[in-house]
């Protein structure tokens, strides 16, 4: 598991050295018109303008898979090497990290945000996937609910059953005191994006701190009960995961689409007022 995550991180870095090249060339080439024609800003900004419609042609090309247009990981690539170069053109073409004037700030704003944004979709689509591969449940994220509210019958089942063989109530009071809660929706959302394991130690603990307080027939239904809960606990981990796979392009588009608009206004000011 550590090797694959490895293995991961190792690609990310791969885009990000590809990155770093593509802007080393691209500054020296800047430079040496700066040296010669002193036009290295309105130069710069041209190639800026080009990668970012390139960037933007990523989501048509995923919307016409059918076309014969390299595949879809050559373009994810593509946009990901594309993305750092775009970011550091960006701080060529404004002198540093930081526009100047209220027009260019929220430019300036609007592209770090999605910047971040990329990345950590980056991050989510190299990472999480094969998470949730090695989760050893396969579940469609529309039936999560679904699946929850059946193990949340199978359990208050066993808990039934339980109280009407055993006559003793300890397992249906600790269900309703703590465990109800937990088995009523996914849980744990913000761990799980973390790859925190304190919701295995969560489920684990509240079986250990009842399993002394039981009998060795409620022990067995209590076994039934945490194996449900690990169930249980596996589906909230892909209710997480998948969450973010589905939502974070929600959040990155309309940002790059906010950005290029920003830009082509920009680029109009520049045509109309200063060429």
């Amino acid at each position: 598991m550590k090797i694959q995550q490895g293995f991961s991180l190792v690609r990310i870095w791969v885009y990000v050295f590809f990155g770093t090249l593509l802007f080393l060339v691209t500054w020296i080439w800047t430079y040496q018109i700066d040296s010669t024609l002193g036009i290295s800003a309105f130069a710069n900004g041209w190639i800026l303008f080009g990668i970012l419609v390139f960037l933007s042609l990523f989501s048509a090309r995923k919307r016409l898979p059918f076309l014969p247009l390299a595949s879809s990981s050559r373009w994810f690539l593509l946009h990901v090497v594309c993305g750092f170069l775009a970011l550091f053109l960006f701080w060529l073409h404004i002198g540093g990290m930081w526009s100047k004037g209220f027009y260019g700030q929220v430019i300036t704003i609007l592209f770090y945000i999605t910047s971040i944004s990329g990345v950590v979709g980056l991050f989510i689509e190299k990472v999480y996937p094969r998470q949730l591969t090695r989760s050893g449940v396969e579940v469609i994220y529309e039936r999560i609910p679904m699946e929850i509210a059946e193990i949340r019958e199978e359990v208050e089942s066993l808990i039934l059953k339980c109280t009407e063989e055993t006559g003793s109530s300890t397992l249906a009071e600790h269900y309703l005191e703590t465990l109800r809660r937990y088995f009523q929706r996914p849980r744990f959302f913000i761990n799980n994006i973390f790859g925190s394991h304190l919701p295995q130690h969560w489920v684990r603990q509240q079986c250990m701190i009842l399993e002394r307080f039981l009998n060795e027939k409620e022990r067995e239904y209590l076994d039934k009960v945490y194996a449900l809960a690990e169930k249980k606990r596996k589906i909230d981990f892909h209710y997480t995961l998948q969450t973010l796979l589905k939502t974070w392009l929600l959040v990155h588009i309309p940002l790059a689409g906010a950005v290029m608009a920003m830009v082509i206004w920009h680029l109009i000011l520049i045509m109309v007022f200063f060429v």
